[in-house]
């Protein structure tokens, strides 16, 4: 069977067609892409839709289907593929070192981006679609319900790992009255962030979140996780547990996965977030066992499909003002990653949780939601 001929019948049992009328039904512009899909696999579907290779008027749909029929794991691709996959099981790769490289590629590409694409706070995580009509009502609707699920008071004294451009710190601080300490790697993000909380009971600290010294009443995290790596679970429930006073509350918010893994998938690697991966609930729970009881797990992963179609939407309107900056393959890049990850939560092939943990024998927290 030729390279053509596989792939079509692959797509097929997605209902998806070659040169059909459907949304999510795809146009090829380069025969090619058949010969280098099979060979790629999912790295050669996002390259070869980054060189313009084919297309399709519904991204998002196209990789919900794909998903759905399960055809990422029927192409295996090439010994890149599975040298990629041995390296992530040997090796830690969110060591110190290496964990810088997200922030340098990733979150320091530009404010002018982020500021364009984001809400007017500037969160770059799932939003709260529950009774919120917009993306600026859906994410003060996140930010609100991590404050009230972790109990915060005035006055109390809040650590933060992985803060992003200050969109937490900055809330919890005017809306709840106290005081956050957040710890973020990322030199652009830190700068912003700085910025955007002078005058507030908020301190930045460009550090790793290993570097993570004090008491606090609680310690959140708001998709930092997704750069934590697997081999560095425990590490981060100890860091949470030397730093939460005896009666405090902890909170993840982060984006899982179905299955354990020890990687992400390789064009994610490769192109947008650098030695990243998803934990799985088995993973979280065996990294806390014996420090943290968990008093709720919500997942609200549909969430985040819609939190993706809207950032993109932001993204493209606003194209025309970075094109000069980013450039036609940027675009294309970005696109991919923004829609298939939207797929991605559509199909339910990745989840978003919110994990609220106490320590065992602590009066349970009331439920929120």
């Amino acid at each position: 069977m030729t390279p053509e001929k596989f792939i079509r019948s692959l797509l097929k049992d997605a209902e998806i067609t070659v040169a059909g009328d459907k949304p999510w039904d795809i146009q090829v512009h380069d025969q090619r892409m058949y010969k280098r899909v099979l060979n790629g696999g999912m790295l050669a579907v996002g390259e070869s839709y980054m060189d313009g290779w084919w297309d399709t008027p519904s991204l998002d749909e196209f990789i919900n289907r794909v998903l759905r029929a399960k055809l990422d794991r029927k192409i295996k691709g090439d010994w890149k593929t599975i040298l990629f996959l041995l390296r992530s099981k040997m090796f830690n790769m969110q060591t110190r070192g290496r964990s810088r490289k997200v922030g340098e590629e990733h979150y320091d590409l530009g404010n002018d981006l982020y500021r364009r694409m984001l809400d007017k706070r500037m969160n770059y995580t799932c939003a709260y679609w529950k009774n919120a009509k917009t993306l600026d009502e859906a994410q003060e609707a996140k930010l609100d319900l991590v404050c009230r699920k972790t109990e915060l008071k005035p006055g109390m004294k809040v650590l933060e790992l992985g803060c992003g451009w200050g969109s937490f710190a900055k809330y919890a601080a005017e809306k709840y009255g106290v005081h956050v300490t957040a710890y973020n790697i990322s030199e652009e993000q830190v700068k912003l962030a700085r910025e955007l909380t002078r005058g507030l009971e908020v301190e930045i600290l460009q550090k790793d979140y290993r570097e993570a010294e004090g008491k606090y009443d609680a310690v959140i995290s708001i998709g930092i996780m997704e750069h934590v790596g697997y081999k560095n679970y425990h590490t981060y429930m100890e860091i949470t547990d030397r730093c939460l006073k005896e009666d405090g509350v902890a909170l993840i918010h982060t984006i899982g996965g179905n299955i354990s893994t020890t990687h992400t998938n390789p064009w994610t690697d490769k192109y947008i977030f650098p030695n990243g991966m998803l934990p799985s609930v088995a993973q979280l729970s065996e990294a806390m066992e014996g420090l943290f009881v968990i008093e709720d797990l919500h997942n609200f992963g549909p969430d985040y499909d819609k939190t993706l179609m809207a950032w993109f939407g932001n993204f493209d309107k606003s194209w025309p003002e970075l094109k000069d900056k980013y450039g036609e393959r940027f675009y294309r890049m970005w696109k991919f990653y923004l829609l298939s990850a939207a797929g991605g939560f559509r199909s339910r092939s990745n989840q978003l949780w919110q994990i609220v943990m106490t320590r065992p024998g602590r009066q349970q927290p009331p439920r929120i939601c």
